[in-house]
């Protein structure tokens, strides 16, 4: 029998719509994220995250390249959120993310994003992957409560950056039954050069032991070879140890044990701003890589999944293409994931 995700049961309690209530009333003084902006989002006032009352979504796909025991045979089910509590200078979807009247965008009411959420259970989709959650976790689940009563029955994946209150994952447990946090520095001064936020790591590194917390380090696996529930952490390798691998990867180990999940990337490409900067205007040399990897052996991890040197190009979306964002065919597979 396939697992009932938990926030079905949340949904019949009426625990779901507690959740909805207490998440809504931080809009009212905004914090929903770390930058706690502190203005009334209910009055669709906006601030950094360029978003107020309503989701604005920019593509909606049935995705093939996560990691295998997301994809399946037939694909996570995204859903990309429009703008993003970080400023990544090389954010491959920085169209959508960090374009704020970007064509792709639209604002849609909480039924409509149910309605989507429906829509990629209906063509088989094995869970939802919520792209960039963390500045319109309220209006998700409300969106989700209404999609919950009309019988979406698939897990949620949290897709995050994991610049993410603390606060707010709390009322996410029972809720989010996948986190697919990035962690992406171990230094501050780097965060705050390269994605705008100075307390990145502190933050981040709080945000994955809350869900850590929730889901446990142990993958839950259908009897089709399918995530269930479960914490994979993300860490893309950048050009000149600007993501501090090596401090990053021993802080997991440390923090979590050797079952700890990692999906090691190298598909950095030199995007958006990154063509500008000197440490960041060129993609990472296979000796760089090997090193992270080969330091990742000796520390004995027994769970993931490393990318092998394949070309960005595999990865690299098309927002233009709502529908389609990325290039047919594209999986983990063919990009050597």
């Amino acid at each position: 029998m396939p697992r009932v995700p938990s926030y079905r049961r949340l949904q019949e309690s009426g625990e779901l719509g507690r959740r909805v209530s207490s998440l809504e009333a931080l809009l009212e003084s905004c914090a929903v994220c770390p930058h706690r902006c502190g203005i009334n989002r209910l009055e669709d006032r906006r601030s950094r995250c360029h978003t107020g009352r309503l989701p604005i979504v920019s593509a909606s796909t049935q995705h093939y390249g996560e990691e295998p025991l997301l994809v399946g045979t037939h694909g996570v089910g995204n859903i990309f959120f429009a703008n993003c509590s970080l400023r990544c200078v090389y954010c491959q979807n920085h169209l959508i993310s960090q374009n704020p009247r970007g064509e792709a965008h639209r604002e849609i009411s909480f039924g409509a994003l149910a309605d989507i959420m429906l829509d990629l259970q209906g063509k088989g989709c094995h869970s939802i992957g919520l792209v960039s959650p963390t500045h319109v976790v309220p209006q998700i689940v409300r969106a989700l409560e209404i999609a919950a009563g009309r019988g979406l029955s698939l897990p949620l994946i949290y897709n995050t950056g994991a610049y993410d209150s603390v606060d707010v994952l709390r009322l996410l447990d029972g809720i989010v039954d996948i986190y697919l946090p990035d962690l992406k520095y171990a230094d501050e001064d780097l965060g705050e050069l390269y994605s705008g936020v100075r307390d990145y790591p502190r933050i981040a590194r709080a945000a994955i032991e809350e869900m850590e917390r929730q889901v446990g380090t142990e993958l839950i696996v259908d009897e089709d070879g399918l995530l269930r529930r479960g914490l994979i952490i993300r860490h893309l390798v950048l050009p000149n140890d600007i993501a501090g691998s090596k401090e990053t990867l021993r802080w997991i180990r440390g923090r979590f044990g050797p079952r700890a999940t990692l999906s090691v990337m190298a598909q950095y490409s030199p995007v958006h701003r990154a063509r500008l900067l000197p440490l960041l205007d060129r993609t990472v040399r296979p000796g760089e890589y090997d090193r992270v990897i080969d330091f990742l052996g000796t520390l004995e991890m027994e769970e993931g999944w490393a990318q092998e040197s394949a070309s960005a190009s595999c990865y690299m979306p098309e927002f233009q293409n709502r529908d389609r964002p990325f290039r047919e065919g594209a999986d983990n597979r063919e990009c050597g994931g």
